[in-house]
C-alpha cells in the first residue's frame, strides 16, 4: 500500500502508463481539484470533455467525485495517452484508498492497462508496415 501521511492528511499514489505516457497520480483528501504538472486540469487538456471525462471516470464509477484532489505529473505521448494513464493511475490510487473499490473499478474497464503502442519501423519501409511504391519498370 502506497500511502504517504503528512500532518492531518493522507496521499495515496498511483502510477498509469498508455502509449508513450507516464502519469505519476496523487490523491489528496479535499474538494475534487485536478491539477497537472501544476496547470488547472480542465486548461491542461485544452477544455476538451471527452479527456476531461475520461479523467475523472474512476471517481465518477464509485461516487467520490468531490472527495479527492488529484494531483498528476504526466510526462511523454500526447493528449489521448496521457488523459488514458491519468485514468489508469487515479484508478490504482483509489484502490490503495480502500481494497473493496478494485471490484467496481475492474468491472467498468478502469484497472485495464492498454498494452498497445505504435510498432517499430522496420529497415526497407518507410514506417512500420508501409513499403516504398513498387515499380515494376
Amino acid at each position: 500500500m502506497t500511502a504517504t501521511t503528512i500532518p492531518t492528511k493522507t496521499i495515496y499514489a498511483g502510477t498509469g502508463r498508455r502509449k508513450a505516457s507516464i502519469a505519476r497520480v496523487r490523491l489528496i483528501p479535499g474538494s475534487g481539484k485536478l491539477t497537472i504538472n501544476g496547470l488547472p486540469g480542465e486548461s491542461y487538456l485544452q477544455y476538451s470533455p471527452n479527456y476531461i471525462r475520461i479523467t475523472y471516470g474512476p471517481l465518477h464509477t464509485l461516487g467520490l467525485d468531490k472527495e479527492y484532489d488529484i494531483l498528476v505529473n504526466a510526462q511523454g505521448g500526447g493528449l489521448t495517452g496521457q488523459a488514458d494513464a491519468i485514468r489508469l493511475g487515479v484508478a490504482r490510487a483509489l484502490c490503495n484508498v480502500n481494497p473493496e473499490h478494485r471490484g467496481a473499478l475492474k468491472a467498468e474497464g478502469h484497472l485495464t492497462r492498454d498494452s498497445r503502442v505504435k510498432e517499430r519501423r522496420k529497415y526497407g519501409l518507410r514506417k512500420a508496415r508501409k513499403a516504398p511504391q513498387f515499380s515494376k519498370r
